[in-house]
């Protein structure tokens, strides 16, 4: 029952959805999460950690960058059945639409570039 709780508990943030959404189409790292939504990066930091305790998301180190991406499912089923699920669903939402007509143009280097000037 705690691994369908923490799972369904993930999912129950509206940002986190959204974080869902956008992996679903691309590896991201933080700094392109935030972009595309607006929120401070800590707070960012913090949804991607819930995630990745239910099992929806995974991280891996490339040089300076961690790139986030859906997990595979194995660690619950739960996460599993919700992320195959979650491909279909929200595809009509405007603010998801939004999101994942802007992410092609969302790129690390130009946020990078755009902070350093």
């Amino acid at each position: 029952m705690k691994d369908f709780i923490r799972v369904m508990k993930a999912l129950s943030d509206p940002n986190r959805v959204k974080v869902v959404k956008m992996l679903q189409q691309k590896p991201m790292c933080v700094c392109e999460i935030q972009f595309a939504l607006g929120l401070a990066q800590p707070t960012i930091s913090k949804h991607l950690k819930v995630l990745e305790d239910a099992g929806l998301v995974q991280s891996s180190k490339d040089g300076l960058w961690v790139n986030y991406s859906l997990s595979g499912g194995g660690v619950s089923p739960y996460a599993a059945t919700l992320l195959g699920n979650l491909k279909h669903w929200l595809v009509d939402d405007p603010e998801i639409r939004r999101l994942s007509e802007a992410l092609p143009a969302i790129r690390r280097e130009v946020i990078v570039r755009k902070r350093s000037v």
